[in-house]
């Protein structure tokens, strides 16, 4: 009766540990074909984009990887196919390995993401701003939300393609230590876009004071901040998948044993 009920449970904990398995799969799957389809604010400031379609593509055959995982843990579970349930476990050891390996190469190549975001970001505010609508889109909408202005500061938009081809600004650009020259910020670096402080503390000199009415503070430190934020809650729902995982192992091996043993008391 024991044996019996344990049996029941770790085929019911194996199908329930399955749905998990499928919701992060299906997830993969959603967000990678999203990212692939829709590239207009993540995409633009991606310089290595032939990596980061790579990226994408891994995560997408993950993902299906992880949703057949399901399929043949659930089926396994119920249908008491040890052939099956063999298959589940060889395939997830296979996911866990290999989440193993991206995580030791992506933790011994962190120090790359903050270079490609500050390279990204300064080619931006430089050279794409203005004159590419999903880089322009990106630009503002890490402005207005994060509350900053260029890479470094404001002062970054000194000799940008987006200053310089302003006509309302007469002033040549190509002395920059020169205070009498001007540059402009964009309308998304100003706190109220609304104010006509905005308006005029958009206009700027060379090595002025920056107006109290726009972000003095660039956007690099500001998304890598954010992005050092989200590391503990990545960090902390990896470990549970993996937890999961292995218990997922571990429920599979039981199964294996029992339907073989039943089996043998059969024939």
């Amino acid at each position: 009766m024991v044996l019996s009920e344990c049996y029941g449970f770790v085929r019911y904990a194996l199908f329930c540990i399955n749905l998990v398995f499928w919701a992060v799969g299906l997830a993969a799957v959603v967000v990678s074909v999203w990212l692939l389809t829709d590239q207009t604010l993540l995409m633009s400031l991606v310089q290595e984009q032939h990596n980061f379609y790579d990226g994408l593509y891994i995560l997408l055959c993950a993902g299906v990887i992880m949703l057949i995982v399901t399929f043949l843990g659930c089926c396994g579970a119920f249908r008491e196919s040890q052939c099956m349930l063999v298959a589940f476990f060889s395939c997830l050891l296979v996911v866990i390995v290999a989440q193993i390996a991206a995580g030791a190469w992506l933790y011994s190549n962190s120090y790359r993401l903050e270079e490609l975001v500050k390279s990204s970001v300064i080619n931006t505010v430089k050279n794409k701003y203005g004159d590419d609508t999903s880089y322009t889109e990106a630009m503002d909408t890490f402005q207005s939300d994060l509350g900053c202005c260029g890479a470094n500061g404001p002062a970054d938009w000194t000799g940008s393609k987006y200053a310089t081809k302003d006509p309302l600004i007469p002033v040549s650009l190509t002395v920059s230590g020169d205070v009498n020259n001007m540059y402009k910020v964009p309308e998304s670096c100003c706190k109220d876009k609304e104010s006509a402080d905005c308006k005029l503390a958009r206009n700027m000199k060379v090595a002025s004071v920056i107006s109290p009415a726009i972000y003095s503070e660039g956007c690099v430190g500001k998304l890598i901040d954010a992005l050092n934020n989200q590391k503990n809650i990545i960090i902390g729902v990896a470990a549970g998948i993996g937890i999961l995982e292995l218990l997922g192992l571990i429920f599979a091996l039981i199964l294996c044993c029992a339907i073989g043993s039943s089996d043998r008391y059969k024939a």
